[in-house]
This record gives structure tokens, sequence and C-alpha cells, in this order.
């Protein structure tokens, strides 16, 4: 098939058929998406058949362990890295402050670290804090008007060679614009740098093949993309057996935990594996085949193809009216459905004024606080952000732009 079916789509997802949400339009998603049935199936078999201790010998636990591997080889091998190199952990935020740790230990006086002010503070705060240990953090600025990350900036903030890391987001969660990723970590590269590259804003959109990216660390949240509530974290070989553990001494030499010292929710990852399932069956639905990492990259361009055909007409709306001010490209290519729009209005009573139309969207400053301030946005005010993914459907978008045009 050629298009996406979305009738087939949203009957993978309980909430479409829940009578509490019937009459609702749901536009946060970017905060959290809904999740889909093979996830929550996973979860209530786990907690009902298999809440036991994993990897035992007796059959309850030894599903139970099997179950947590599988979550594991199957989200690995769609975005084309090895198995060991995916992990799980409590949230992306905590996997970032755990990373920012190893750095802190790994790396030397004078060493610099490149951040954005375009990140959500997850990608952004615990890197700035290893300031406090005496390493240079440089930030790579957005444009004051566009949001826009120039590469040119960055080849500046590269030029001594001292960078040792830069991070960045995929997409922006209040910007949109997608960034070039592969050039991006093509540049660190070429100067020396690791790069850590926060998925969270993207990975809703169709999950990446990291290896062709070229990332040595992509993190995303489970959550936001159909799952559990899991940080999914991919660390490279290269850098992951260079970084100093942070695990228990006993599980150094195991990839996969050396960077996660909670303890895994047993449950949560192997429910994760019902992602795959969902990515599995939407392309056998969809007649595609080929390897994991084939069937994910082109389930990708469908879901993508989709939120592009029906962000397009939200985009022309919003740039049609002169009390909204739009945040990031007015063009569906090259940006998330993930819109934040700035009105005279507060941002929160623009949400609450949805509320009775049907119409479920956020207002705040999404954790991206810098990014808002850079951009001359009061995060008190705030920004009202509408974000979807591919399970939207095109008379929900009709009903929001409907229901923008009654509130603004």
């Amino acid at each position: 098939m050629s298009e996406l079916d979305i009738t087939w789509v949203r009957a993978q997802f309980p909430a479409f058929l829940e009578p509490s949400l019937q009459g609702q339009a749901f536009f946060e998603n970017a905060g959290g998406s809904y999740t889909c049935k093979p996830v929550i199936d996973r979860l209530t078999r786990y907690y009902t058949q298999r809440k036991v201790q994993p990897y035992g010998p007796y059959d309850a636990s030894r599903l139970a362990g099997e179950e947590m591997d599988e979550a594991r080889t199957r989200l690995a091998a769609m975005m084309g890295v090895a198995t060991d190199e995916l992990s799980f952990g409590p949230s992306t935020t905590q996997n970032t402050y755990v990373l920012a740790q190893a750095f802190r230990q790994h790396l030397s006086p004078g060493d610099a670290i490149v951040v954005t002010n375009q990140d959500h503070e997850a990608n952004s705060g615990p890197w700035r804090r290893l300031a406090e240990d005496g390493f240079e953090i440089r930030e790579w600025q957005v444009d004051p008007d566009s949001g826009h990350l120039d590469p040119a900036a960055l080849d500046t903030l590269l030029g001594d060679g001292k960078v040792k890391l830069v991070c960045f987001p995929h997409c922006s969660n209040v910007v949109g614009e997608v960034n070039d990723v592969a050039a991006i970590c093509a540049k660190a590269r070429a100067a020396g740098a690791f790069t850590c590259v926060d998925g969270v804003s993207y990975a809703p959109h169709g999950l990446v093949n990291v290896d062709a990216l070229g990332g040595d660390i992509y993190l995303f949240s489970a959550y936001k993309t159909y799952g559990p509530h899991q940080g999914i974290m991919v660390i490279r070989r290269a850098l992951g057996e260079v970084l100093p553990n942070q695990g228990h001494f006993f599980n150094g030499d195991v990839l996969y935990k050396r960077f996660t010292p909670a303890g895994p929710d047993h449950a949560q990852v192997a429910a994760s594996a019902g992602m795959a399932d969902y990515f599995d069956a939407l392309a056998a639905h969809h007649e595609i085949t080929g390897d994991a990492a084939a069937r994910t990259a082109a389930v990708h361009d469908l879901m993508r193809a989709h939120e592009r055909h029906l962000l397009q007409p939200l985009l022309d709306y919003l740039a049609s009216k002169n009390s909204v001010r739009l945040l990031g490209p007015g063009q569906a290519d090259g940006r998330a459905p993930t819109v934040a729009i700035v009105t005279q209005t507060p941002a929160s009573v623009l949400a609450k004024r949805l509320v009775p139309l049907g119409i479920m969207a956020g207002g705040g400053d999404f954790y991206a606080v810098r990014a808002l301030t850079a951009l001359g946005v009061d995060p008190g005010h705030g920004v009202l952000r509408v974000s979807f993914t591919h399970y939207t459907a095109g008379d929900e978008v009709v009903k929001l732009i409907d229901g923008l045009e009654m509130v603004l």
C-alpha cells in the first residue's frame, strides 16, 4: 500500500475505542502517546503470568527473562545496532544524568562539551552541570527569530579541537524543525568529538537507523513511542566500552548494563517488545518486507508521509493569523508535527478554552525554557503546543483548526 491505512492503525490503539475519550481529539502526543494494544497485552500478561524475578529455571521466570531479552533484541535490530548497544532506564532524563557522570569521569581538564539552547532540558541540564567540575560548556545557539540551529555556528565551536562531545536534538519539542543528524554527527566526528542525540521528540514519528545516522548516543522515550514509561538508550560500542562503568562492578563487562545502575522495570522492559509487534504488524498490513531495519525504515516513511499531509493545512492556517506567532518552519517538509504558537493570551488559558471543544492540547514551557527564552518568549506566558502522530485522522485536524478559530 502506498498510503497509511488510518482505519487499521487506529484499531490498534484501545484509546480510540475507550468510551471516556470519545469525541475528544488528542493533540498532546509530544507529551506522551497513546499505547498500542500489543504493549498493553504484553504488560497485562507479564503482571498476571510472569511477575516473578526473571532469568530463573522455572517457567514463569524463564519466560519473563526471555521476553525482556526479546524487547532489546528486536528494538536494536530495528534501529540498526547490536543487541547489547541498546538499554532501558527509568527515563531519558535519568539516562542522561548517568551518562553525564560517566563523561565527568572520562573527560580531562580543558575538554569542552557543546550543548544547544534548542533542546529539552533533559539533554541540556545534565551536561551543563559539568561546568561545576571545570569542564567548558559551549552553547550552540538558535537563530532568535526562526529557532534554527545553523551548522556553520557549530563549525566555529568545534574549531580549536577541544570539544569532546556534542549534544543536540533530532528535533526540538517546541521548534519542531528536524535537524540534519547525519551531517552534524559527521562534523563532530571529523573534529574528534562524540555525539549525543536527543531523539525524544522525533522517535514518535518513526524509529531511525542509528548506524546510518552516525550518532554515538541516541536517546528516546518509549512512552512517547506507543510503549511503556521507559527511557531507551543506544550507546555504540566504541564509546560504551571507553566510558567508565556506572553500574555494579560485576556488570561492568555487559554493555547494556554499564549505564543503567537502577534495577530494570522487568514488566515494562518486557512490554516494550509490543512496540516491535506493532511496527511489524504495521509493516505486514502495508505489504512491507525486508529485514527488521528495512521494514522499520519503510514504516518510518509511511508514517511521515501521512503526518506531512495532515500538517501542512494546519501550518497554512496558522500562517494566515496575524495574531499568532508560529515557532519553527512553516512547511511540513523538514519538521515534525509538533506545533507551538505564541499569542497574546497565556498558553494555559488557550489550552483550557479548547477543552470544551473536545480538543486535548497543552500550554506551558514544556521543559524548553532555554529555547523559548532564546526566541524571546516568556516561559511563564508559554506556548500553546498541538502535536500529533501517524494515528491522527484528517477530521481531527479539521476539528483542531475549527477550534483554534474559535479561541484565538
